[in-house]
């Protein structure tokens, strides 16, 4: 080896080696294709061997360069703990901090906790990232999450900070129109608003007494904000937790009791960023304050 090896080509060629194109994997690590061009070839050339074939369908890795990239894989996944474990040292209350949570928790949940933190702590920075994909704590994609359900990788700290009601709700004038119904058998005759691919309202359904299959539903999304803002605008029934829609003008609750289990919330950081003072203290924030929601 002639020269000694940058990581920053180190870090190219896994990217490129995953992604297949020099301009997927430039945009996968928020850099250019030239860039990611120039990295490959100084580190072909520090190395003394071809690391990639062009083909039709993109660049493949060759024999040689898929037995350096475990070596190299190794080293990136030291490199991201040697980063976890750095930042889970610092003592600055100062920084960024990248919070994920679901669409419905970011829109109507959070925003008043986060004005409050931010009054709390003003030199604290807050990315957040609205969205029900499970985000990779390990891979630095988020510092703390906020899941409707128990994370299970491993490595990370998690704590369980509340459980928040579900209600049936449905807007005044879908209710003038159709009416209001009595019991769990009436959504028969009523348009349901439910979730594309989950389940979890079919399962609370039948656990009430009713057999019913995703068929059921007048309108499906995943996307719970989406399923409410359809409820508001009086398509038909759905569900949403009792906070958000017992402050919603436009609805009515139709039962006292709901018809689906609470949703338990939960608090997950990795276990490095664990001991740092600025995920630490809004770590600990968020779940005071979100154990106030029931």
């Amino acid at each position: 080896m002639s020269t000694p090896l940058d990581w920053t080509y180190l870090q190219s060629f896994v990217a490129v080696a995953e992604q297949r194109s020099l301009s997927a994997a430039a945009r996968s690590v928020g850099g250019s294709q030239p860039t990611m061009g120039r990295h490959i070839s100084a580190l072909e050339k520090s190395v003394g061997v071809r690391l990639f074939d062009r083909t039709a369908t993109g660049l493949e890795v060759t024999p040689t360069g898929l037995e350096l990239l475990e070596h190299a894989r190794v080293m990136a996944r030291a490199a991201n703990q040697f980063s976890l474990t750095a930042e889970g040292r610092s003592e600055a209350i100062a920084g960024t901090i990248r919070i994920t949570a679901s669409e419905i928790v970011a829109h109507y949940v959070l925003p008043e906790i986060l004005v409050k933190l931010h009054d709390q702590e003003p030199k604290i920075t807050v990315e957040l990232v609205a969205s029900d994909r499970a985000e990779n704590l390990l891979q630095r994609e988020a510092d703390i999450a906020i899941r409707m359900y128990r994370p299970t990788q491993a490595d990370v700290f998690t704590r369980k900070v509340s459980e928040l009601e579900l209600g049936v709700y449905a807007a005044h004038s879908y209710l003038e129109k159709h009416g209001t119904p009595e019991r769990i058998e009436d959504f028969a005759d009523h348009n349901i608003i439910g979730y594309d691919r989950s389940d979890l309202i079919i399962r609370g359904i039948k656990a009430a007494g009713m057999e019913v299959n995703r068929d059921f539903f007048s309108f499906r999304s995943d996307n719970q904000l989406v399923c409410w803002r359809m409820v508001v605008a009086g398509l038909g029934i759905g569900f949403n937790q009792t906070h958000i829609g017992d402050a919603e003008k436009q609805v009515k609750r139709i039962f006292a009791t709901t018809v689906l289990d609470a949703m338990p919330v939960w608090l997950t950081a990795h276990a490095e960023l664990k001991t740092s003072r600025r995920v630490r203290l809004v770590f600990d924030f968020l779940g005071h304050e979100l154990s106030k929601i029931r």
